[in-house]
């Protein structure tokens, strides 16, 4: 019997013992993870890669997390993840318009989808079948792993809005090339983000902003622009989780293939939860604000205002398209690609950008 119970234990000597590898990767953001599409980060991506890693127990990640920008700021975004500043990092395509061209296209067309998930649907089948498009992304050393949008697009102001006549005159924050939203109606656009509206506010460098209830929420900004004029401007395409591509070179397989399965559960959540919680937002802030003075108030922007808006804008969707043209990039044909994208999941734009192309 010591002879079997001896062998035995040789035997199980002889079994090879698997080490789990640890790789340690740092990832990044300029906004805190209080703003929902960063969170998700946290919460979606990096949650199902390690339960998708953990599955198998051959790898395990490390990560190092430096959100709320503790690494760079919001007009970093893109070279942080480029040049290797972090491993991964959420890229702001809104600021990066020279960069990032084509990325631009749903912010110069605005009043076309208010369904983010729609919208993420239409940009997630464009990056795999537009090669200009998802050469744009991968020409500055990074992978795309998922797309990030918004919600809604209101105003929110220090006073009361009085009809579409009133924003003649006013100074209203807006992130970058969505000032181009304001155009044709009279108010200033200031550039800004999340992370600067509510100190423009506070000190009078813009009398409001242009934002979305999901991102006015945390930040706070109801504070001190407490009236809310709901006008259903649409969603956008606002950027990428992505990683960098030396890094992504240096993975295993089966932590890439863990990973852009997560960059998908990514997208579908953060564009569900855009269209869920977008209403409840801004109750919310309602609710929260209803003690302070001025209370927080919601006011629709009439069916006939909002088409005043839309009317008296250029076509900058034109100028847009026209301005890349000359520099040989295919905008037309983007800008066409988007919206009967967007048309084909059943939304109506308001304008159609594309006729008068």
């Amino acid at each position: 019997m010591k002879y079997l119970v001896g062998a035995l234990f040789a035997g199980a000597l002889a079994i090879p013992v698997h080490a789990q590898e640890t790789i340690n990767l740092t990832v990044a953001s300029s906004h805190p993870t209080v703003i929902p599409w960063v969170g998700f980060i946290k919460s979606h991506f990096m949650a199902k890669t390690d339960e998708l890693l953990a599955a198998k127990g051959n790898y395990k990640i490390e990560w190092n997390e430096a959100f709320g920008g503790t690494l760079y700021k919001a007009n970093a975004t893109l070279s942080s993840v480029e040049e290797g500043v972090t491993d991964i990092g959420w890229v702001f395509s809104f600021l990066e318009a020279a960069k990032l061209p084509l990325s631009q296209a749903s912010s110069y067309a605005p009043f076309s989808t208010n369904n983010p998930a729609v919208q993420l649907e239409v940009m997630s089948e464009l990056f795999e079948t537009n090669e200009a498009f998802r050469n744009e992304w991968e020409s500055h050393n990074l992978k795309v792993l998922g797309f990030t949008g918004t919600d809604g697009y209101d105003l929110y102001t220090k006073a009361p809005l009085n009809g579409f006549a009133a924003l003649n005159g006013m100074k209203l924050s807006a992130p970058g090339v969505l000032g181009n939203w304001l155009r044709g109606t009279g108010a200033n656009a200031v550039d800004g983000a999340l992370t600067t509206f509510y100190t423009d506010i506070q000190t009078g460098v813009s009398d409001g902003v242009l934002s979305l209830a999901l991102g006015v929420l945390p930040a706070k900004i109801y504070e001190v622009a407490p009236y809310i004029t709901r006008v259903d401007m649409g969603v956008a395409y606002s950027g990428a989780v992505a990683i960098n591509r030396d890094t992504w070179d240096s993975l295993p397989e089966e932590v890439q293939v863990a990973m852009i399965e997560a960059g998908k559960y990514y997208t579908k959540s953060h564009g569900e939860d855009l269209v869920t919680r977008h209403e409840a937002v801004l109750n919310k802030m309602v609710e929260i604000g209803a003690g302070q003075n001025p209370a927080v108030t919601i006011t629709p922007m009439s069916e006939e205002d909002r088409q005043a808006w839309v009317n008296a804008m250029p076509n900058i969707a034109k100028e847009w398209a026209d301005g890349l043209e000359a520099k040989g990039v295919p905008a037309r044909e983007f800008m066409k690609a988007y919206l009967d994208g967007v048309r084909a999941k059943g939304e109506k734009p308001v304008r159609n950008w594309d006729d008068e192309l």
